[in-house]
């Protein structure tokens, strides 16, 4: 297999490629016509705008905080304001039941 974007060779098993950090098709959770921008549920730290907007952009979710943080600075605060504005605009992703999965004792 090959990346698209840069043509690196890859392994079946990657899920980015190596040389320039592109998601393989073995990597992408969505298809890229079924993306929409939700707030996410699973990986929220206080509402899941950083979390929805990295699973839009196909980005780690840390990553999208540190710019987000790095935004609020920056701009003095503004970051803040428009962090509620995202969280009262985007829509959540529809409920879905927890599932259990028992832990295992070793």
């Amino acid at each position: 297999m090959f990346c698209t974007k840069c043509g690196a060779e890859l392994r079946e098993t990657d899920r980015f490629c190596s040389q320039c950090g592109s998601l393989t098709p073995f990597g992408r959770t969505t298809t890229p016509a079924a993306r929409q921008l939700l707030l996410d549920k699973r990986n929220r730290k206080i509402a899941g705008v950083c979390a929805g907007l990295a699973r839009y952009f196909e980005m780690d979710p840390t990553v999208m905080r540190v710019i987000w943080v790095a935004g609020a600075v920056v701009s003095a605060g503004l970051g803040v304001f428009a962090y509620l504005a995202c969280w009262m605009i985007i829509p959540r992703e529809p409920w879905e039941p927890p599932v259990y999965e028992p832990q295992r004792t070793y």
